[in-house]
C-alpha cells in the first residue's frame, strides 16, 4: 500500500495528512501552529513542518507535496539566505504600491491582458514595489523571489534551482497563465532590478527526493502548489463547480477551461494545478466575522448559530458590511465594517447574529457573481473551510447564493489536494488519481431569499463614499 503525504502550510499553521495513494483513504494526520502576524520568518514554517512530521508521521511515505498560502514574498540573497521576514498575503501595507504599479503600466486593462490579474496589496508584485520603496537596502540584496510553497519545497529537496508550479506562480502578478511564461519586465518594474523567479514545473512533475536532515528519505517530492489550487484538487472540483472556502480569508474559485482577464480586478485570473485555470475572488473577511460576532454577543459559536437561526431572512432590516479587517474584494484596504438599518425592533442578539452571518455570505455571493460575469459556469456551490462547519452558515447559504449548495464532510482539503498531487507525481499518469469520497456531500437545494442580497446591495452602495 503506497502512502503519500500532503502538507498545508497556511497562515495559521501547518497540517499534514498521510493517505493511501490508490484509494485516498486517510491513514494519519498531524498539525503545528504558526506565529501570528502579517510578516513572518520562513524558518517558522519549516519548524512547524518538522514538528508536525514528528513521531514517525512520514514513515513509509513514498511521495509528498506541499501546498501553501499564496502571494507571500520570500526574498533571498545571492547565497540563498532570507533577506527579511516574508510579507504575507494579508499584509496591506503595499496597497499604495499596487495603485502605483497599475498606473505605471497604463491602467487595469493592461495588467489584466498581461497577467490575468490587476495588482492589489496581496499580490507579490505589489510587495516587491513596497520593498523597493521602503527598504532599498534589502531590495538591493534580492537575487531570487520565492513563494512560501516554493521555499518549503526547496528546503525538502535541497535543490540548487528552486521550482514552483503554474498555479502558485499565477498569483505573483508577473506570470501569465494564458502564455505560461513569466513577465520578467513586470518583476523588474516592481523591484527596480532583475531577480530570478523559480522555474515552473509541470503539474505532475517529480522534483526529486527529500534530502532534508531529520526527515525520512521520501523518494518523490511533487511540484506543490498554492492553497486554493490544492483545495480544488482536494474536493475534485470540475467545470461548473464553484468552491466557496470560508477560512481566515474567503474565496470563491472555479476550475475553468480558459483563462480570464478581468480589468475590474475583482477576479484574479489564476492557473490551477492540473494545466487548466482557476479564476478566483478573495475576500479578507470570512470565518473571523463569525467569531467576532459571537465574541461581541458574549456567546459560544454554537449559541451564536442558534441566535442567527432564530431571526428571519434579512434580519429585520439589519445589514452588516463585514469589512472588519479592510477588504480585498472590493479593493478597500482601509475600509471598516458597518452595521446599518438599526431599529428598536431589530436590536436583538438574534437579529445581530443573523446580520453577521448574512453579511459574510453576501460578500462571498458577490464573489460568485463576479465569476459568472466573466462567463465562468456556475451550476452549484461546494462549501468548505472552517466556517462551513457552522450550522447557521450551512442553513443560510442556499438562501443567499440562490443555487444548490453541497457541503462535503469536514476535511483538510488543501492538504488533501497536496497529497493527491503527490500521488499523481508518484504514478506518472496523465491525470490525477480518482479518489472516491468516503462520505457523500450533503446537498442543500437552492432556497433564494432575495431580501438578503437586496438589503446588502443597498447598504454597500450607501456606504461606498464613506469607505
Amino acid at each position: 500500500m503506497p502512502l503519500v503525504a500532503g502538507v498545508d502550510s497556511s497562515t495559521q499553521g501547518t497540517k499534514i495528512v498521510v493517505r493511501d495513494a490508490c484509494t485516498g483513504a486517510l491513514v494519519r494526520q498531524a498539525e503545528a501552529p504558526h506565529p501570528e502576524g502579517t510578516e513572518i520568518d520562513p524558518e517558522a514554517w519549516w519548524r512547524a513542518l518538522r514538528q508536525a512530521a514528528g513521531d514517525g508521521l512520514l514513515g513509509g511515505v513514498a511521495a509528498i507535496g506541499v501546498a501553501a498560502q499564496q502571494h507571500g514574498m520570500v526574498a533571498l540573497d545571492a547565497d540563498g539566505r532570507v533577506v527579511r521576514p516574508a510579507l504575507l498575503w494579508n499584509d496591506t501595507r503595499s496597497a499604495g504600491a499596487a495603485a502605483d504599479l497599475v498606473a505605471e503600466l497604463g491602467g487595469p486593462e493592461r495588467w489584466a491582458a498581461a497577467v490575468g490579474s490587476v495588482p492589489i496589496a496581496s499580490l507579490t508584485v505589489s510587495k516587491l514595489r513596497w520593498l523597493a520603496e521602503h527598504e532599498p537596502g534589502n531590495a538591493a540584496r534580492v537575487a531570487r523571489v520565492l513563494l512560501p510553497h516554493d521555499w518549503l519545497t526547496a528546503r525538502l529537496t535541497r535543490a540548487a534551482e528552486p521550482a514552483t508550479d503554474r498555479g502558485d506562480a499565477s498569483g505573483t502578478g508577473y506570470f501569465s497563465p494564458a502564455t505560461g511564461r513569466y513577465r520578467r519586465d513586470l518583476l523588474h518594474m516592481a523591484l527596480g532590478r532583475d531577480a530570478e523567479p523559480p522555474r515552473v514545473a509541470a503539474p505532475a512533475e517529480a522534483l526529486g527526493p527529500v534530502r532534508a536532515d531529520g526527515l525520512p528519505g521520501i523518494g518523490v517530492v511533487a511540484a506543490g502548489t498554492g492553497d486554493n489550487m490544492a483545495a480544488a484538487l482536494g474536493v475534485d472540483a470540475r467545470p461548473g463547480d464553484v468552491v466557496v472556502s470560508i477560512g481566515t480569508s474567503g474565496t470563491a474559485f472555479a476550475v475553468a477551461e480558459r483563462p480570464t482577464a478581468d480589468p475590474s480586478g475583482l477576479v484574479t485570473g489564476f492557473a490551477d494545478a492540473t494545466g487548466r485555470f482557476l479564476p478566483l475572488v478573495c475576500t479578507l473577511n470570512a470565518a473571523r466575522v463569525l467569531t467576532a460576532g459571537a465574541h461581541a454577543l458574549g456567546v459560544s459559536q454554537e449559541a451564536f448559530d442558534d441566535l442567527a437561526l432564530s431571526a428571519p431572512p434579512g434580519a429585520g432590516g439589519l445589514t452588516l458590511l463585514p469589512y472588519l479587517d479592510g477588504e480585498r474584494t472590493p479593493n478597500l484596504p482601509g475600509a471598516t465594517g458597518r452595521l446599518s438599518g438599526l431599529t428598536r425592533a431589530n436590536l436583538s442578539p438574534g437579529h445581530v447574529a443573523r446580520a453577521f452571518v448574512e453579511g459574510m455570505l453576501c460578500g462571498l455571493a458577490d464573489a460568485v457573481d463576479a465569476l459568472a460575469d466573466q462567463d465562468v459556469p456556475v451550476r452549484r456551490i461546494l462549501l468548505i473551510g472552517g466556517g462551513a462547519r457552522s450550522v447557521a452558515v450551512r442553513a443560510l447559504a442556499p438562501q443567499v447564493f440562490g443555487r444548490p449548495v453541497l457541503v462535503p464532510p469536514a476535511g483538510e482539503y488543501v492538504a488533501d489536494g497536496a497529497a493527491r498531487q503527490a500521488a499523481w507525481a508518484l504514478s506518472g499518469a496523465a491525470e490525477p488519481p480518482e479518489w472516491p469520497a468516503a462520505v457523500a456531500p450533503r446537498v442543500h437545494e437552492a432556497d433564494p431569499a432575495p431580501v438578503i442580497r437586496d438589503q446588502y446591495a443597498a447598504a454597500r452602495a450607501d456606504a461606498r463614499p464613506q469607505v
